[in-house]
């Protein structure tokens, strides 16, 4: 299951996970998904997994920026729209699908973070808070199921080539470009391989991690 998997990081994962012979199922809100839902709505993502059965790895790729404003002109109903996709998006997936993969005793969950939930991106507040989140929603989840046979680990890109980052004003991509060593953003064909590694029984030691790929912009 790939959440977003209708573009950017999310389509790309999926792709690269057909290409591995998984049988991917995408949730979007676009008309071209398996599964057309809004994973803000949680009544409506558990009654989608019902329809969609087990799952053995679950990719958390949907997501929004949000507003480019300083945090003091951002509004609660800002805030809400972002964490409400962002956070709890990626919650209401969790729960409805990892009990399945605790019961089978295998499972891989990849959570799609962000160096903005590190290091905190200007003028994205509420985008950086979000991620932040799912870093630490990652981290005790995989200590919650570190014994169950569930990994649960995180992804947090730098600044990578897809539609949502298109939406970002100029002068804050601009920014945040700027302190990527490598000098340039990242491709999301190279962020799907790092979701392949830890969606696989290749990763069996390593859960509630948070793995940057980020052309050396990561100082922690």
């Amino acid at each position: 299951m790939v959440t977003g998997g209708c573009s950017g990081l999310g389509y790309a994962a999926a792709e690269r996970l057909r290409a591995e012979g998984a049988d991917v199922i995408t949730f979007d809100l676009q008309s071209s998904a398996d599964v057309v839902v809004d994973v803000a709505d949680d009544a409506a993502v558990a009654a989608a997994s019902t329809s969609v059965g087990a799952v053995d790895v679950l990719v958390n790729s949907a997501g929004i920026v949000g507003a480019n404003v300083p945090l003091l002109e951002t509004t609660a109903a800002d805030w809400q729209r972002v964490l409400g996709v962002n956070v709890l998006g990626t919650v209401a997936t969790m729960r409805a699908f990892i009990p399945g993969m605790v019961e089978r005793g295998w499972g891989r969950v990849v959570n799609i973070a962000s160096m903005a939930g590190k290091d905190g991106n200007p003028g994205l507040s509420a985008y950086s808070a979000s991620k932040a989140a799912v870093i630490a929603l990652t981290k005790s989840a995989g200590k919650e199921l570190a014994r169950t046979g569930v990994l649960v680990n995180s992804i947090a890109p730098a600044v990578i080539a897809t539609p949502m980052n298109a939406e970002t004003s100029p002068d804050v991509l601009a920014h945040i470009t700027s302190l990527i060593p490598m000098g340039r953003v990242g491709r999301a064909d190279e962020v799907a391989e790092l979701i392949a590694w830890l969606a696989s029984d290749r990763v069996s030691f390593s859960t509630g991690a948070v793995y940057d790929i980020s052309g050396g912009r990561a100082t922690y």
